[in-house]
């Protein structure tokens, strides 16, 4: 069996971990949402599946489309996972007022000359669960394809953010020093570029690391990458570095750290053992501890790991629509709910507030002008304030503090790159976010 085969199938799991505008289409033509909806194709129905409609490893090409839009709601049953626990206590259910003029909305997409109402963006960016919040009110949930409100769905980059917010919240405790070098706090990184990096520069994305996300490239650094973080077993007479950690040691540096916005991957996977190690807690535990048993979670979630079982901090959280909603809504009430501060304000503000913005202009997002990027949260700096998690393939918690508002979208977009799906989001947020004002009576 030879190595590139072995990985072949963990290779699209490691897609999931990078909101990159230049990621390779999954398929070029594409089927439409309607026509690739897992539950119409089969996959995995039947006791057992036929063959034809097996989704396994490493047999089958488990992400590629249209299998992927089954796969995102399974990865655990794929995968080696650790569990971020919601404890024991009862949920808190979440208030519901449902307003059926959301789907009428319409809007002017990015590049586009007629509109699209709110109902047809569903469609077209492959949305498999939307929940929208007003006030810390549902006023609108949708569920299609794989997920159903008992299901989970891979959250892919959006894992990033919640590791910058715990690493946020460490900040404003007085718990990590963001402007100490990383060597300082993983020895282990001294002789690697993270090393003379502070944990700032990891913590926005602002590392000169010698690094290539590149995937159409069998050369580039995440092929390696790749290797090192598959929890399968390493082919005879691998000698490469086993695991996230020990791959982050390998890493060299290309430029001055602070010069330029550069989104890796790995800088979430070093901050996560930042985190690890002033705590004393992996990711999926103190994301537990901190937050999903303490905001009246309704499902626990669960994280891909290593094969040291290290969770994956850069895109291996799975949870429900719901629970994300949670998330959302806890930025935006500045890190209280239901009458408990789970962490200071200030931790929102400083992520709301936005990180270097000529840094990040210099990686030049196109649908993303004027934006930044400060703890692994996207900031728009629009004229309502927002900012949000985003992960590939369409995942998003947008936070909309003018609006009142939080959309969750969970989806499964056949093609990586969210600068594909941008033009038919970000006008509808804002549409939405508008409508709601309306319906408030703010002008």
């Amino acid at each position: 069996m030879s190595d590139r085969y072995l990985f072949s199938c963990f290779f699209k799991i490691l897609a999931l971990c990078a909101v990159l505008s230049g990621s390779p289409a999954l398929s070029e033509t594409a089927l439409t949402a309607e026509a690739s909806d897992p539950v119409r194709l089969g996959w995995m129905q039947g006791f057992p599946p036929s063959a034809d409609k097996l989704v396994m490893q490493p047999e089958s090409d488990f992400f590629s489309f249209p299998k992927m839009r089954w796969t995102v709601c399974h990865i655990r049953e794929l995968m080696p996972t650790k569990q971020v626990s919601r404890g024991l206590g009862a949920p808190v259910p979440l208030k519901y007022a449902l307003d059926p003029g959301i789907d009428t909305v319409r809007f002017v997409p990015l590049g586009a000359e007629s509109e699209m109402s709110w109902a047809e963006s569903l469609s077209a960016n492959y949305t498999d669960g939307l929940l929208v919040l007003h006030g810390g009110t549902v006023v609108y949930e949708y569920y299609s394809g794989c997920l159903d409100e008992a299901g989970k769905h891979a959250a892919m980059s959006m894992t990033k953010s919640l590791t910058g917010l715990l690493a946020e919240i460490l900040v404003v405790e007085g718990n990590l020093d963001d402007s100490s070098k990383v060597s300082a706090i993983i020895p282990e990184l001294k002789d690697s570029a993270f090393g003379s990096a502070t944990v700032r520069q990891v913590m926005d994305m602002t590392t000169a690391l010698q690094y290539s996300e590149d995937y159409s490239d069998p050369n580039a650094d995440i092929w390696a990458y790749s290797r090192a973080a598959s929890p399968l077993p390493k082919p005879e007479g691998y000698s490469g570095p086993n695991g996230y950690f020990e791959y982050l040691q390998t890493v060299k540096q290309n430029g001055d750290h602070g010069d330029a916005f550069g989104y890796r991957t790995i800088n979430s996977d070093a901050l996560g053992w930042i985190i690890s190690r002033v705590t004393g807690k992996d990711v999926a535990k103190l994301l537990s501890e901190r937050i999903w048993q303490k905001m009246g979670a309704e499902q626990d979630g669960y994280m891909t790991v290593d094969a040291k079982g290290t969770p994956f901090a850069g895109g291996g959280l799975s949870a429900g629509l719901r629970d994300l909603g949670r998330i959302g809504q806890l930025m935006l009430n500045g890190g209280v709910t239901n009458g408990e501060t789970l962490f200071p304000k200030a931790v929102v503000d400083n992520i709301g507030a936005g990180g270097d913005r000529k840094a990040f202009a210099k990686a030049g997002y196109s649908t993303l002008p004027g934006g930044s990027y400060r703890s692994m949260w996207w900031v728009f700096h629009n004229n309502h304030g927002a900012f949000a998690a985003r992960g590939v393939h369409g995942q998003t918690i947008y936070v909309d503090p003018t609006a009142d508002m939080v959309i969750v979208r969970l989806a499964s977009f056949p093609t990586a790159a969210n600068a594909r799906i941008d033009p038919t989001s970000l006008p509808a947020y804002q549409a939405v976010a508008e409508h709601l004002l309306r319906r408030r009576g703010v002008q």
